[in-house]
């Protein structure tokens, strides 16, 4: 791997890190946003459907992030693939299993969770682009210091 692909492999590790970290830190602050103003059920309920989007996400960062032997393109297609799948089938487990066994259960909440924790993954195509700006501008810096400095 040349020095530039392990660069934008770490970089869309941060990237994906800071994204379940967001996404764990908006479901904390609607829980308790929603268990200071409607209860204590209210605001589990919204955590609740906070992790159920986090954990999945967190499921499909890894199948992501894993090595694998074979660092082609088909392999990397082949690990989004079985993680977008084992994600979707984690987030309907987990529902499942939360509207079966938890009780009280506030279900306004509890999507409201789910619905902040998902859209925050927005965030991380602009932390993405935002950084792929940043590496261009170093670039260009680097490359009017060569032409100024003669090489």
């Amino acid at each position: 791997m040349d020095e530039s692909a392990a660069t934008r492999r770490g970089s869309s590790m941060s990237v994906m890190l800071r994204v379940l970290i967001a996404q764990t830190l908006s479901g904390v602050v609607l829980a308790a946003l929603f268990w200071s103003t409607m209860g204590h059920v209210a605001g589990y309920s919204a955590l609740i459907g906070s992790l159920i989007c986090v954990v999945p996400s967190a499921f499909l960062a890894l199948r992501l992030a894993v090595p694998r032997r074979d660092p082609g393109a088909g392999a990397l297609m082949r690990a989004a693939y079985v993680g977008e799948l084992g994600k979707l089938a984690l987030t309907v487990l987990m529902f499942g299993v939360v509207f079966v066994a938890v009780r009280p259960l506030a279900a306004a909440p509890l999507f409201a969770g789910f619905i902040v924790a998902q859209l925050v993954t927005f965030s991380g195509l602009l932390m993405r682009d935002h950084g792929q700006d940043d590496r261009q501008q170093e670039r260009t810096q680097e490359q009017k210091m060569e032409t100024r400095h003669g090489g």
